[in-house]
């Protein structure tokens, strides 16, 4: 199966060796585990978590790693010491697939990623509109 045809999270994971498999199954419990409110889709032709229309997390595999996006500075800063002994580069964590998955890392990445993004909808939703000044009205 081509990945440039994938429809589901479900088809990506299929597409992927046995042994990858299980690894993205544990990685995608785990976002799910902690943003269970989250639709699952493809973007860019991985799988992709949305809240209220917005990605929140995007996870992929490679050849010898798995990788989650976005991890801006924000992400690598939080998480600093747990990230040390992984690749973290350009918003991008790399995991290796030779290594247990850090489920409880995963999750609590995503529950921040999570808060990252609804921190961002409510200042555009809070933002009053601009009045017109009062001699403009008064004029009239």
């Amino acid at each position: 199966m081509t990945k440039t045809h994938l429809i589901s999270v479900d088809a990506y994971i299929a597409s992927q060796p046995h042994a990858v498999q299980r690894v993205l199954r544990r990685v995608r419990s785990a976002i799910r585990r902690s943003m269970p409110e989250a639709h699952e889709v493809i973007s860019y032709k991985i799988p992709t978590y949305k809240l209220h229309g917005r990605a929140v997390l995007y996870f992929a595999a490679w050849k010898h790693h798995y990788s989650l996006y976005p991890a801006g500075a924000h992400v690598a800063a939080a998480f600093k010491e747990e990230l040390a002994p992984y690749q973290v580069n350009k918003g991008t964590l790399r995991f290796p697939l030779s290594e247990p998955v850090p489920v409880k890392l995963i999750e609590r990445i995503a529950k921040f990623r999570a808060k990252e993004v609804a921190k961002r909808e409510k200042p555009n939703a809070a933002v009053p509109k601009k009045r017109k000044a009062h001699g403009a009205a008064a004029s009239n």
